[in-house]
């Protein structure tokens, strides 16, 4: 029987990190209140907008006319998790539930960092790098989102059903985990993968519909969403403040969007670029031809880079999911985004100097705020671009190098170990 090749040390070494970096984060959450922490603006979405939605969840519907309540349905369940905990308040007990799926998250990277060929660098990047986005993950649901994702992941690589039933989950509460599964190799793995998520997708979907009125009220509210201040577009039209134009800000749909002329020209453009990332990841899809253990991890960072990268909204927390899947690469020792997973640490260190550090110099457009999102989303570009590259380089086999197609034996769900190949 093969074992696991257990390292200690740095096992050890990276749960003290865990210990000293989730107690720093909590230390943060009790003093959020001062400005350079956001004046409280960070925790207020849990106590405030999380607990209304708890309260409506509660007597049986989803929020209805609600322009803030933009998720599916599985969101839901989330949001209605801390009540199942007596004794405490639903801020303390979200907090708790928070951290708990932290640690779940921590655990996996660390079971998959420790097998025998892998690294556990991935663990020490999520570990790591969640801190440098202070104590928003805490006060966010995007570290359950992105802990589906990272199990998903995980899992598919062992059995491509527990990683589309995984992954359905994940798209349930926040649509984006769907792209996880983007970089199952073709045939039985893929049939299998996108199978069970179908199925795991539409029996939930069914059960929450059966639970709760209302359950697609969440799509009113998507279209009607323009230019978040913090995407790429809007820190073109924030420069183009200095250069005469004539906008200003709002809050609309949960965020600052900002209104004026040619701002839905911008908007329009967000979503052309969103089209054509898709269609670039569906023609890598189609011409793949090499796979290695890494592959899946890579097409799935690749992916949500490029959708983040070109939505009208990147909120802080959306730094959250990337540091989760830069996490899950690094567990390979084969995967190509190393670089890309340094940019994303980088970017989400000055991402938490946006917001909510210093979110109002953004808001006001004053040329600090401008070039701090410059640099935040220039970082987020080149990641985006470099990792799309380094993935469609992967995906061709060595040169002079034919490999066959390797398909699971009959009954078995899990992946060959070497690389993959389609003709």
């Amino acid at each position: 029987m093969n074992r696991l090749r257990v390292t200690p040390g740095p096992v050890l070494a990276l749960t003290v990190l865990w210990l000293a970096t989730r107690a720093l984060m909590l230390w943060l959450l009790t003093h959020s209140t001062a400005p350079l922490l956001g004046g409280g603006s960070v925790t207020r979405e849990v106590w405030r907008l999380y607990f209304h939605w708890y309260g409506v969840l509660a007597h049986g519907s989803f929020p209805v006319h609600d322009t803030l309540w933009q998720y599916p349905p599985g969101a839901g369940a989330v949001l209605l998790a801390p009540g199942l905990l007596p004794g405490l308040t639903y801020f303390q007990a979200f907090v708790l539930l928070t951290l708990a799926v932290d640690a779940i998250t921590t655990a996996a990277l660390l079971r998959a960092g420790t097998r025998p060929g892998r690294s556990l660098l991935g663990a020490a990047v999520w570990t790591g790098g969640l801190p440098l986005l202070l104590h928003l993950p805490l006060a966010r649901y995007d570290a359950e989102v992105t802990a589906l994702a990272v199990l998903s992941l995980l899992a598919s690589a062992r059995s491509p059903r527990a990683g589309g039933v995984l992954g359905a989950l994940g798209a349930l509460v926040k649509m984006w985990p769907a792209l996880v599964l983007l970089g199952v190799p073709r045939g039985r793995p893929t049939r299998r993968a996108w199978t069970w998520a179908a199925a795991t997708g539409a029996v939930c979907f069914g059960l929450l519909a059966a639970s709760l009125a209302h359950p697609l009220s969440f799509l009113r509210e998507q279209g009607g969403r323009g230019v978040q201040i913090e995407s790429l577009g809007g820190t073109a039209l924030n420069l183009a403040r200095h250069a005469g134009w004539r906008g200003r800000t709002r809050y609309r749909y949960g965020a600052i969007e900002l209104t004026g002329p040619h701002v839905h020209a911008v908007a329009t453009a967000s979503l052309a670029l969103t089209a054509l990332a898709f269609g670039l990841l569906l023609l890598w899809r189609l011409r793949a031809r090499h796979w290695s253990e890494a592959t899946p991890y890579d097409a799935a960072l690749s992916a949500v880079l490029l959708f983040t990268v070109t939505s009208r909204v990147i909120s802080p927390q959306y730094m959250i999911w990337l540091i989760g899947l830069a996490a899950v690469c690094l567990t390979s020792r084969r995967t190509g985004q190393r670089p890309v997973a340094v940019l994303i640490l980088a970017a989400s260190a000055l991402s938490t100097l946006v917001y909510p550090m210093y979110y109002r110099e953004v808001i006001d457009g004053s040329w600090a705020g401008c070039l701090l999102m410059l640099a935040r989303n220039g970082l987020l570009a080149v990641a985006a671009v470099l990792s799309f590259m380094r993935l469609w380089r992967d995906a061709r086999p060595p040169a002079g190098e034919t490999v066959p197609p390797v398909e699971p034996r009959p009954g078995s769900d899990r992946l060959p170990a070497r690389a993959l190949s389609s003709p």
